[in-house]
């Protein structure tokens, strides 16, 4: 078996690039994505390798293109995406690429720093004409003698102080010269600005302020903030300084103001002109930056991936040595064998590309090292192998569980959620996902709840086409059943006054019930019974015994074919016989007494069958006779019912009870003893051997061979693999009882969804019924897919991995190995994506 039952084989290879063509041969190796690189320097410093200067021009090149592309963000323009796959550059060409970047990454910056100064200039002029405008209104009112300042003092109530005007500061013939310094603040300073001009001047300035009501754009952030206007009057050169350290303190801008208001106008006008040539200077700027923007964001995609796959190229080569003649790049390397010509292909097209004449070569080495394990999948069966590889990815050449999981994984899962409707509701929503692959793919979102789910689209599907099946055979459609084929049950002989009358009556099978079974799955009379839990519970119990016991005993076997490959001959005579014998002889055989059961016993009236030995009264419990057999204890003869099943059974079962009984010793001796045996027959060999002089013949296996594992750990390894497996088979048998639980769970909650909110809708009647179905409706569809599909579906899926990964797999699966990481681009390019994604 090979591919998915089992990995790919692997084979470690030497190659030999000439160095002129190692560039080209790697480019070429990491477009095909099928060879994973070993690092042959891992004593080096990374930046005392051959091309590290490479890797930093590079990283370079990637933080200019990094630069340009928040730019382009940041202006909200589109970057062409075509879905291009360009080659990896020639080296020459990173020249040309280098030349490009720097380019575009010092025009771009030359822009914004002329921008922001602009800005800062326009945001200057913006908050002088503010300042002259609203100044001289503070002016026009002390001309008046109205004008009053509000200062702020955090212990007392606002004052109000009358200034008088310019004119009005000389009174009596006395001069009394104010000085005044105005600027521009951020509005949240101003109360604490306040208090600080308060306290500092001891109530010796007046401040007068007002709001500029459009937002200004802050140079440095571009953010917009609000500011307002202040005008600060005092007296005294010494309060002048103060005033001015405060404004520096808070961080506030001072303009000059002229007193005369002539000078104020002239200059209100002088700015008014330089805001317009500003407006057109930053107009045409903003112009040429959107052209440049524009023009990178039609190649930026592609730039990054030349750029990722050069540095790629360059970190791989970096694995590699030099031989003693500086000319010739020697890796090694970890191939599949089944592509070991196409691989052989690709270095030739490297090789032609670069224009060398001396060919790669190509060979295979010989290791005891375990190879990585590569499963080849596509993408139908990578959502199965990703659940497989999440427990633990498969040793090598170990059977690989993932195609029979491709099955059992979506059964076992509809045995819990078994539900028509609700198993539509997922077929549907996995059917979308599928049906819109291509699209959905080329959105790229980084929602990573939608990623899960897409990932597993196949799975979803499956899920939901086996939920429909299980649903069917249930007859179960949100919490109602289908009346196909009618029902068998029949009321003959009962009148309508006793039908009418007993709630509490319950189906009796015994003279009810037509004599032979349903055509498919339940009977619709089942959804009316009063003792249908009765009758569910003991079916799905039942059933989830004989699913859970075959699922367990279907491991055991897919462990024997990883013996008979690894030709552990051992491992199948004192592991896998044994364990079958164990597992088959005492609870397979507790399911072949439930079929016995099922085939013996029935419901018959006593005019169909007049033997009382084979009616439902004499029936034995499936559970007591198992608990019987394994006590070895007989059990109790009631009159006329037979305390077995089939004669000869008491015997029978000690036989085979004694028997599983043996395997255990069987288990946990049987190996470590033969290995012991094996050990001294070849210690024996190796002294015979150097009696008779045959030195090299007998250290040479003795070289080549693995350390030995002391016969004190085999017992004790050997001991836990016994304790675990015995122990596990009842546990394991027991833990598929969760399919019952949870199918039981998941009909009883629909039913009380049902009745709870759904019936409410379909008392009314007329418009107005129909409007209170509509919401009610709505409400219970809410909570259906809610509750029922969502949260319920989600509990099925993670019990069901949970006997994937414990009850099945625990019976063969080591799951000790790695994965294999080819050298691929594609891979290498998604990763890059995912992290700027997040970074962003």
């Amino acid at each position: 078996m090979g591919g998915l039952f089992r990995s790919e084989e692997m084979s470690l290879c030497q190659l030999f690039l000439q160095s002129e063509a190692a560039y080209a041969c790697v480019s070429e190796l990491g477009e095909l994505g099928l060879v994973q690189f070993r690092d042959l320097n891992p004593d080096v410093n990374a930046f005392q390798r051959k091309f590290v200067n490479e890797v930093r021009r590079c990283d370079e090149m990637e933080r200019k293109l990094r630069y340009l592309e928040r730019e382009i963000k940041k202006d909200g323009i589109p970057m062409l995406d075509t879905g291009e796959n360009p080659e990896a550059p020639q080296p020459r060409e990173m020249i040309d690429l280098e030349a490009t970047f720097e380019k575009l990454e010092n025009e771009l910056r030359e822009v914004n720093q002329n921008a922001e100064a602009l800005k800062r200039n326009f945001l200057e002029l913006t908050e002088l004409k503010h300042i002259l405008r609203k100044t001289q209104v503070f002016f026009d009112e002390a001309e008046h003698g109205s004008v009053v300042s509000q200062m702020a003092d955090p212990s007392r109530e606002e004052e109000q102080v009358t200034l008088l005007g310019e004119e009005g500061l000389r009174a009596g013939g006395q001069a009394l010269k104010l000085g005044f310094v105005a600027g521009v603040i951020l509005r949240e300073r101003i109360p604490a600005f306040e208090r600080m001009l308060w306290r500092a001047c001891r109530g010796n300035v007046f401040l007068r302020q007002a709001e500029i009501e459009t937002p200004l754009e802050d140079p440095s952030t571009g953010d917009n903030v609000y500011k307002s206007v202040f005008i600060i009057f005092f007296q005294g050169d010494q309060l002048k300084t103060r005033v001015k350290k405060i404004c520096e303190g808070f961080r506030a801008t001072l303009y000059p103001c002229p007193e005369a208001p002539a000078d104020r106008r002239e200059m209100a006008m002088g700015v008014m002109t330089r805001i317009e040539d500003l407006n057109t200077v930053l107009g045409q700027t903003q112009d040429h930056r959107h052209r440049v923007l524009v023009a990178a964001a039609k190649n930026i995609k592609n730039w990054f991936i030349k750029v990722r796959k050069i540095k790629a190229i360059y970190h791989t080569l970096n694995l590699f040595n030099l031989d003693v003649t500086q000319k010739c790049l020697i890796a090694e390397c970890w191939v599949p064998l089944l592509d070991m010509e196409t691989i052989q292909l690709a270095l030739r097209r490297g090789t032609e590309r670069s224009g060398s004449s001396v060919p790669p070569i190509l060979n295979r080495m010989e290791t005891f090292e375990d190879p990585p394990t590569y499963n080849r999948t596509n993408k139908f069966t990578k959502g199965f192998q990703v659940l497989i590889d999440a427990y633990g990815v498969a040793s090598y050449r170990e059977m690989n569980p993932a195609p029979y999981t491709i099955i059992t994984f979506p059964f076992l899962f509809a045995v819990m959620f078994g539900d028509f409707g609700h198993g539509l509701i997922m077929f549907l929503f996995g059917g979308w996902m599928v049906l819109k692959e291509k699209p959905l793919i080329a959105q790229k979102t980084d929602n990573e709840i939608w990623n899960i789910f897409f990932g597993g689209r196949y799975i979803i599907l499956l899920m939901g086409c086996f939920s429909m099946y299980t649903g069917l055979i249930y007859n179960d459609i949100f919490s109602k059943s289908l009346n196909v084929f009618g029902t068998y049950w029949s009321v003959s002989h009962l009148n309508a006054t006793v039908l009418r009358g007993s709630k509490s009556l319950q189906l009796d099978p015994t003279y009810s019930y037509v004599q032979h079974p349903y055509p498919f799955g339940m009977d619709p009379v089942w959804q009316l019974a009063q003792n249908k839990i009765i009758f569910l519970n003991s079916y799905k119990m039942k059933i989830s015994i004989i699913f859970g016991i075959i699922h367990m005993l279907f491991g055991v076997v897919v462990g024997f074919f990883n013996h008979t490959y690894f030709k552990r001959r051992i491992n199948i005579i004192c592991e896998f016989v044994p364990q079958v014998i164990f597992l088959t002889f005492l609870f397979m055989y507790m399911t072949l007494l439930m079929f016995i059961k099922w085939m013996k016993y029935g419901a018959f009236h006593p005019e169909y069958n007049p033997n009382p030995e084979t009616s439902s009264f004499c029936a034995p419990s499936v559970l007591i006779s198992f608990i019987n057999m394994v006590l070895f204890k007989t059990p109790a003869e009631i009159k006329p019912c037979s305390p077995y099943m089939y004669a000869g059974q008491g015997g029978f079962e000690n036989l085979l009870v004694i028997c599983a009984v043996l395997c255990i010793p069987w288990m946990l001796l049987a190996k470590p003893i033969l290995l012991m045996q094996e050990r001294k027959r070849k210690h024996t060999q190796l002294q015979h051997g150097t009696e008779n002089g045959d030195i090299d013949g007998a250290v040479q296996p003795a070289m080549g061979a693995h350390k030995e594992e002391e016969m004190s750990e085999i017992f004790i390894h050997q001991s836990i693999h016994t304790i675990e497996y015995v122990l596990g088979s009842v546990s394991h048998t027991a833990s598929y009882l969760r399919l019952w639980a949870l199918s039981l769970a998941h009909a009883q909650l629909s039913e009380v969804l049902w009745n709870m909110v759904m019936r409410n809708g379909l008392t009314s009647e007329g418009w107005f019924g129909g409007i209170i179905l509509w919401v009610i409706f709505a409400f219970w569809a809410v909570l259906t897919v809610a509750i029922l599909v969502l949260m319920e579906g989600l509990s099925a899926f993670l019990h069901t991995l949970r006997l994937h990964w414990v009850e099945f797999q625990s019976k063969f699966y080591a799951g000790q190995g790695y994965g294999f990481t080819p050298f691929s681009f594609e891979i290498i390019l998604e990763a890059a994506q995912s992290t700027s994604e997040i970074v962003d």
